[in-house]
């Protein structure tokens, strides 16, 4: 399935005043099990920090996590970096409109993006999956990061990520050049781009799992068919959403021990 051009309708429907933009990020809060993840590990990360810190968000996308980190961190500056300039100068706007300063998006390669012990943290989420030059890129991170900064990762895993079960099934989101990683698989590009220690979990477990196809898969599918779903949404949220929130609080609060994603805290 093309993610892309459903993101894309979504960004008409939710652009159309800066209410409604804020109103789908509460949306995407509730609804992306990845984000109660990243909003978790950002909150205790907050309670290490005790001056104003320098953050990358690395592939921002609509621009959730730099409009929540912009609203709760004490932070001097937010770099927002994406490949897309469609999605720069979206965002962009958006942020003038609400009067959020000191956040600066920019058209960027994550390959070859580089600020040498600059931020205090890089936040990159789904976004591995999509290049193929990854050792690059972490290590990109690392040098970009302060002595002791922490990067935040959030990817799907290879155990089912990317909703890929067999060697004979293709990604259900297209645009991915990878299903996942595995945790060693993964520590091991930590090391050689140069991070000294990391702790990657499994997100996505037993209950994020249910919870990832009533409220992103099956809907997905639905928008991918036809626009008409956009009128069903509403409905089958009311309906399918408790189950869905239950399920993701399970996620956050219990110990996968596997998962189809993973979160990855690495330092330098």
């Amino acid at each position: 399935m093309h993610y892309d051009p459903i993101k894309r309708k979504l960004g008409v429907v939710f652009n159309t005043a800066a209410w409604t933009r804020v109103l789908f990020y509460q949306l995407l809060d509730l609804l992306l099990l990845r984000s109660w993840h990243i909003q978790r590990a950002l909150r205790h990360w907050k309670t290490t920090q005790s001056a104003p810190v320098q953050v990358l968000d690395a592939g921002f996308g609509f621009g959730q996590y730099t409009y929540r980190m912009a609203k709760s961190l004490n932070y001097q500056s937010i770099d927002a970096v994406d490949l897309k300039d469609e999605q720069v100068a979206d965002c962009d706007g958006f942020f003038k409109k609400v009067n959020i300063s000191n956040v600066h998006f920019q058209t960027g390669d994550l390959t070859a993006f580089v600020r040498p012990e600059k931020y205090d943290l890089v936040l990159c989420v789904d976004v591995m999956e999509h290049i193929e030059e990854d050792v690059q890129v972490l290590t990109n991170y690392c040098q970009s990061l302060k002595k002791g900064g922490m990067l935040l990762i959030s990817t799907p895993s290879d155990q089912g990520g990317s909703d890929v079960h067999d060697d004979g099934e293709t990604s259900f989101i297209e645009e991915h050049v990878r299903d996942g990683y595995g945790v060693d698989d993964m520590a091991n590009k930590l090391k050689t781009a140069g991070f000294s220690k990391w702790d990657i979990q499994y997100s996505y477990g037993k209950w994020g799992r249910i919870s990832w196809l009533l409220s992103m898969k099956y809907p997905m599918t639905m928008l991918n068919k036809s626009s008409i779903f956009f009128i069903l949404l509403p409905l089958y949220y009311f309906i399918t959403y408790p189950f869905a929130f239950l399920f993701n609080a399970l996620d956050v609060r219990v110990h996968n021990a596997k998962g189809t994603g993973l979160i990855v805290k690495a330092w330098k």
